[in-house]
């Protein structure tokens, strides 16, 4: 068995990675992507590798000369490789194809070697490697029986979206027996060039083909196994976070976006896996189009539409592009030294001066705390803001109700601004709330915080809201905040949720009924221990067997998924894992069980 590898693209769309290399040369955690898959290759004891060059062949060749492979390497150029597409590249190498069974690929596709393993090892001899269609692909689909007989080549045109489930995506590696080359693929490749000429994919070789009652060609649908194809910076970028020894880093720093993940279960991320219901999203989605095309209105109205969600006077709250923004907002207010307790969300002290966060630190075990503790230990620190986040992240501490209202009080009689930031309240066995006009109004010196992206289950939304009664406070927050600051999704969502309440507090309890289920499973893992918590995550003691960050690389690489390593926020061996549903919950006791 030989290889071919398609190799003499220009790869425009990359840009300044390919203007003095060919496509194939580009780097993904610091290998190029020729090296890796000739190292792939040679493990395979192929009698040759045929390479077919163009754009910066030359220098091709030359890169190669040094690369240590044991698999003779054979070129083959395509001088014309600026006017023609891969259809001409592989009609160059077609008399190699017809003397032995051969492996194709394209040179801009990276993948684990579990990919190739699996397609020689397969007893049938004509095979296209398939992957489950999902939105970050691009290129040729097609659609297979029962059997794995590929039914229908579609090309973009005839792509219906509708039509998805249905759809595999070609990986554009593919296994070719000697006589299938010879007396098939080959002469429709011969003829088909004839007809149509050199600008075209040799893919549409392959459609013809199968349209055909005696074509032997069959896909082999990968099962997880991973591959990327490469065509821009994007995919470059994800290729990165997938591929390299620091897959754990790289994914932790992207803040989200883990829909191009689909495979990947996302443990760090907070969110409420029981909310919104169906048919608040069959509601969104039936506005679609309109809501896409229209502009949302301005912030006196989507303040009105909080108001009404949330029960308090419109002059006392405001909607914001996720609580981020209205944190920053707020802390450009802060003008003193602000109390904050640590470990903690550091959105909040991250926005201020070093010089003026004054830090809390609980002594006592596991990081509980109480509003006592937080009232001696600020009575003499003059601070202008203490920050409360309740329950607080990552430890789940909670405070409760009648404690929180001490607090206010303490904060109102020493002339003190209390930011109570209570995004995880909903999550609380006891899920009381500050945000009511009859306290905000008691307390001029309050101001409520609340993710609605953590609580409700939307967070791609990105909503959020702030409360205060102090007027003069409240202007200055929205002049920082601009007219148009949410769009019409997030709109409409508080537009709509007030229908939608008895399906949301269904929704808690079900969550609370998940949560102390998988606390349970947690705690017959013998080398972790786990902290109570009032929230939508807890926080876990990794005592033996792993580091914490041994343990998020571990799941990520055998498991695909991410947790949070909570070494450097906590200052011990912790990580936080959100709660999901059942189903991913289990599957995580799982991993933990088998690692």
């Amino acid at each position: 068995m030989q290889a071919i590898i398609l190799a003499a693209g220009m790869g425009k769309r990359l840009g300044e990675y390919t203007q003095n290399n060919t496509k194939c040369m580009v780097r993904v955690g610091g290998e190029t992507l020729i090296e890796r898959v000739l190292g792939q290759l040679d493990k395979l004891k192929l009698s040759r590798i045929i390479i077919v060059i163009g754009y910066k062949g030359a220098e091709l060749k030359e890169y190669l000369s040094d690369v240590s492979v044991k698999t003779p390497l054979v070129f083959v150029e395509n001088p014309i490789y600026d006017k023609t597409n891969n259809i001409y590249s592989l009609y160059l190498a077609k008399d190699y194809m017809r003397e032995q069974d051969t492996l194709l690929l394209e040179s801009d596709i990276i993948m684990e070697d579990a990919v190739l393993t699996k397609l020689v090892e397969h007893p049938y001899p004509d095979l296209a490697l398939v992957d489950k269609y999902e939105s970050w692909m691009d290129g040729t689909v097609v659609t297979i029986d029962e059997e794995n007989r590929i039914q229908r080549f579609i090309p973009n045109s005839q792509f219906r979206y509708e039509e998805i489930p249905d759809y595999y995506k070609t990986v554009n590696i593919y296994k070719f027996s000697q006589t299938f080359s010879e007396h098939m693929y080959v002469p429709f490749l011969e003829a088909y060039s004839v007809a149509l000429g050199n600008n075209e994919y040799y893919e549409q070789v392959l459609r013809v083909i199968t349209m055909l009652d005696n074509s032997t060609l069959r896909a082999l649908p990968l099962e997880g196994e991973q591959w990327y194809e490469i065509d821009d910076v994007q995919d470059l970028d994800i290729a990165e976070s997938i591929f390299t020894d620091k897959q754990y880093d790289l994914l932790a720093s992207r803040y989200g976006g883990y829909w191009r993940y689909p495979h990947m279960l996302d443990f760090c991320y907070l969110v409420n896996p029981y909310f919104p219901n169906q048919r608040l999203r069959d509601e969104l989605a039936a506005s679609f189009d309109r809501l896409l095309t229209e502009y949302p209105s301005g912030q006196c109205i989507n303040n009105l539409l909080a108001a009404k969600d949330f029960g308090v006077k419109q002059d006392y709250i405001m909607v914001g592009n996720g609580a981020a923004e209205l944190i920053k907002a707020l802390t450009s207010q802060m003008l003193g030294k602000v109390g904050i307790v640590r470990p903690t969300f550091e959105e909040y002290p991250n926005r201020l001066k070093q010089e003026q966060v004054v830090v809390f630190t609980p002594s006592k075990k596991d990081f509980r705390y109480t509003a006592d503790d937080l009232m001696v230990y600020f009575a003499d620190k003059q601070i202008w803001s203490l920050v409360l986040i309740n329950p607080d992240n990552p430890t789940g501490n909670y405070i409760p109700y009648a404690d929180c209202l001490r607090l206010a009080e303490w904060c109102q009689q020493k002339d003190i601004v209390l930011v109570l930031d209570e995004s995880f309240i909903d999550f609380s066995t006891e899920h009381p709330t500050f945000l009511c006009n009859e306290v905000l109004e008691k307390f001029d010196h309050l101001v409520v915080v609340k993710s609605i992206s953590k609580s409700y289950g939307v967070p791609g939304l990105r909503l959020g809201v702030l409360a205060t009664s102090n007027q003069s406070l409240m202007i200055n927050i929205r002049r920082e905040v601009s007219i148009w600051n949410i769009n019409s999704f997030g709109e409409f969502f508080l537009q709509i949720l007030g229908k939608y309440e008895k399906p949301y507090k269904q929704a808690m309890d079900e969550f609370r009924e998940e949560r102390e289920r998988f606390v349970k499973q947690l705690n017959t893992i013998s080398w972790l221990r786990v902290l109570q918590s009032e929230a939508n995550y807890v926080l876990c003691e990794v005592t033996n067997k792993y580091t914490p960050r041994e343990l998020a690389v571990k799941l990520l690489k055998n498991y695909n998924i991410l947790i949070k390593d909570c070494t450097g926020k906590c200052g011990g061996n912790y990580i936080r894992l959100a709660v999901r549903d059942m189903e991913d919950d289990n599957m995580l006791i799982f991993a933990l069980n088998n690692l």
